[in-house]
């Protein structure tokens, strides 16, 4: 059986690299894990587009895998960077390897925007796998489009299908669709910058490297508790951060010069084709992050 992702927040960890030939920083990947741990996150996302999966050998993602299983005990969503059905399999089955039974889904972009043949790719990854789906529709990043209508279409009654990612402008509108269609949770995405319409829309909460996962966190919370106007009120410190962050291009180098200026991992470095923030935006990145009061004393 497949069990559905349990809703909140789920962190979605940045790959760190060390030195001029952007090393795999293993220490401070592992300090990262346990900072999402602290923060009360809902589970990680390894290995997804933000953790630079695509730009890995295998061996170094096996070793991401191992840190982050042996870091902390949060629930794991594993990111399979293809869009071939055999890719994925082998991804995912050297994943679950790695991580065993901590493994709580494999995410899966979408390749097709045919509802049957995603079935189909989607449902053979399960099989050959075991694994419980999380489906990711993030065009920017797979090239492909789907209504929102066809993915419900391809998703509706599959058992396992353990939640959807929904980063596909305007998502809000996506959410709403998908959240009324399926009998799954549909997180949000894109850096949080639509957390606050996603959450009215019906989302299970997010499912991002925002670099502060804090401000994800007091939104979902207070969502929960208070409904639009007590989540507009805690989202509204972190919100021109979360829109400098999405900025096209440099949105990945933005968000791990971020975490570096918090003190989370020692350095920004971004593999190729990948692109660091630009030096004249740290001025404005120094504001944004002291407006939200997250300068200061540095995360241990």
């Amino acid at each position: 059986m497949v069990t559905p992702l349990q809703p909140g927040v789920w962190g979605v960890l940045a790959t760190p690299f060390t030195g001029s030939v952007l090393d795999l920083d293993e220490a401070g990947l592992g300090r990262l894990c346990e900072y999402y741990q602290s923060v009360g996150v809902t589970g990680l996302t390894a290995l997804g587009v933000f953790g630079e999966a695509a730009q890995l050998t295998a061996r170094e993602r096996a070793t991401v895998l191992e840190i982050v299983a042996d870091t902390c005990d949060l629930p794991i969503v594993v990111g399979a960077t293809s869009l071939s059905t055999r890719v994925v399999i082998e991804e995912a089955s050297r994943a679950a390897e790695v991580v065993g039974d901590r493994i709580a889904a494999v995410m899966v972009q979408v390749n097709t925007a045919a509802p049957a043949v995603l079935g189909d790719h989607l449902l053979g990854v399960h099989e050959a796998t075991g694994l419980g789906i999380v489906v990711q529709d993030y065009p920017a990043v797979s090239g492909i489009t789907i209504r929102p209508e066809a993915l419900v279409t391809a998703l509706r009654g599959k058992a396992f299908c353990a939640a959807v990612k929904a980063e596909s402008p305007p998502t809000s509108v996506a959410v709403h669709t998908l959240a009324a269609g399926l009998d799954v949770p549909v997180f949000g995405g894109l850096g949080g910058i639509g957390l606050l319409d996603e959450l009215a829309a019906g989302s299970a909460g997010a499912m991002t490297g925002f670099s502060a996962p804090e401000g994800l966190l007091a939104c979902v919370q207070a969502w929960r508790e208070g409904g639009y106007a007590a989540a507009r009120q805690a989202w509204l410190p972190y919100l021109p951060l979360a829109t400098f962050e999405q900025q096209a291009g440099i949105a990945l180098g933005i968000r791990k010069e971020a975490l570096r200026s918090r003190g989370l991992i020692a350095e920004a470095g971004v593999r190729l084709p990948g692109r660091g923030m630009p030096d004249e935006l740290g001025e404005q990145l120094a504001r944004h992050l002291e407006a939200a009061g997250l300068l200061g004393t540095p995360v241990r």
